[in-house]
Parts: C-alpha cells; sequence; structure tokens
C-alpha cells in the first residue's frame, strides 16, 4: 500500500485531496497544525488507513517529526497555506513571515524531507505543489500569499530538475476559484461572483483539484514533471479586454 502525505488536510482543497487518495486505496497521512477536530474528522472519512499529525510546516523541527511519525510517503502533496488580506503597505513583519514560513518555507521544508526519505529508499516519488492564479496575475491585497505561491512555482521547476535523476516528479498545482469553507466568506455568493467570470460557467469544487493531483501521482503521468497545471474552468486565461 502506497502512502501519501497531505499537508493542511484538515479542510478545504486539503480534505478533498485526502479523500480522493483514501478512495484509491493510500494509506494517507491527515497533517494539520491547529485544527484537530477537522484532522479527525479527515482520517474519519476515509477509514482504518489514515493517520493525523499535528505539524506546523513552518518549523524545521516539527516537520522532522512528521516524517519520522509518517515512515515511508510515496506521494508528498504541499497544500498547507495561509493568507493575510491587506494593502502592501499595511502588512506587517510578522504578517509577512507567517505567510512566508507557512506557503514557502513550509513547501521547501516538506519537500526536502520527502525527497531525502525517497532517496534512501530508492524508489522514486512524486511531490506535488499548490500553487494558485496569483502565479501567473498580481492579487492586490495579497502580496505576501502571492509572492509566496510565486516562488512556489519556481521551486518546483528547480527540485524538477535537481530531483528528476533520482526518479523523483515535482509539479505544480493552481486552482482558480475553488469553492470551500475560507472563500464561501469572500462574498454573499460566491459561487455566482465567480462563475460569471469563469469561461466553464461554474466555480471548482475540491474533487476537481484531487482529481488533477491525483493522476500527477500516477503512472499514467510519468514523463510529467515540472510543470504548472491550471485547475481553473480557464479563468485565468481570459484576458480582460477594454471592449
Amino acid at each position: 500500500m502506497k502512502t501519501v502525505l497531505v499537508t493542511g488536510a484538515s479542510k478545504g482543497i486539503g480534505r478533498g485531496i485526502a479523500l480522493r487518495f483514501g478512495a484509491e486505496g493510500y494509506r494517507v497521512i491527515v497533517n494539520y497544525n491547529t485544527d484537530r477536530a477537522g484532522a479527525e474528522a479527515t482520517v474519519k472519512a476515509i477509514g482504518p488507513h489514515a493517520q493525523a499529525i499535528q505539524a506546523d510546516v513552518g518549523v524545521a523541527r516539527d516537520v522532522a517529526r512528521l516524517f519520522a511519525e509518517a515512515g515511508e510517503v510515496d506521494v508528498l502533496v504541499n497544500n498547507a497555506g495561509v493568507q493575510t488580506w491587506k494593502p502592501l503597505l499595511e502588512v506587517t513583519e510578522a504578517e509577512w513571515d507567517r505567510v512566508l514560513n507557512t506557503n514557502l518555507k513550509g513547501c521547501f521544508l516538506c519537500t526536502q524531507a520527502a525527497a531525502r526519505n525517497m532517496i534512501a529508499r530508492g524508489t522514486g516519488g512524486t511531490i506535488i505543489n499548490l500553487g494558485s492564479g496569483c502565479n501567473k496575475l498580481a492579487f492586490p491585497n495579497l502580496v505576501a500569499y502571492t509572492a509566496s505561491k510565486g516562488g512556489i512555482e519556481q521551486f518546483t521547476k528547480v527540485a524538477a530538475v535537481e530531483l528528476g535523476p533520482y526518479g523523483i516528479r515535482v509539479n505544480c498545482v493552481a486552482p482558480g476559484a475553488i469553492e470551500i469553507e475560507r472563500t464561501k466568506q469572500e462574498a454573499g455568493d460566491y459561487a455566482g461572483t465567480w462563475s460569471r467570470v469563469t469561461p466553464l460557467a461554474r466555480v471548482g469544487q475540491p474533487e476537481d483539484v484531487a482529481s488533477v493531483i491525483y493522476f500527477l501521482a500516477t503512472a499514467e503521468a510519468g514523463f510529467v514533471t515540472g510543470q504548472t497545471i491550471w485547475v481553473d474552468g480557464g479563468l485565468f486565461s481570459k484576458p480582460h479586454w477594454p471592449y
């Protein structure tokens, strides 16, 4: 039985990813930082082959413990992420550090730990990092988040090049407007608001993202690495014409 470790899997897209891998027969490590109840609910929904492990992915000692407890990992999904909604000139150093530590540093630390695990076993493996629409476009009021996700895309490319000789594939999946607990709070009618500007005329669900991530983890994607795959219904391919 293969093992997948999904960071930030207590809710939202992370939970959707964990559920998909669980349904496909994987042993699932459900990482969380503070939402223990959410992680336990995810584990319960998956069944006996799931395990919740607390760790702050932005802290090296936590990541070392996470992988020690997880054991052999075949697939890593770097999903954990936070954001601060503020104009550039109002973002504090602490807020910047929190976002970059969780999103970008966490991706680095977990990738490094997973790759060492995979190399030591000589089995190869797959790492999928979560990007965002702000990999391509500027997101006002999300400067730290945008910086972290842009960094993740470039980090993915370097990791793919360096880890390829070990049989480790590294890709990035960039979701568009996905309806989860957090995004529903952004607008009174989140689905209606974003459906109007998305070419496929709907918002995405966690299952849409999970399906692409699962594909990237399979042999069907065995020659795909260093890529960013957009799961956005065409949202960020659509230009804003002035007429």
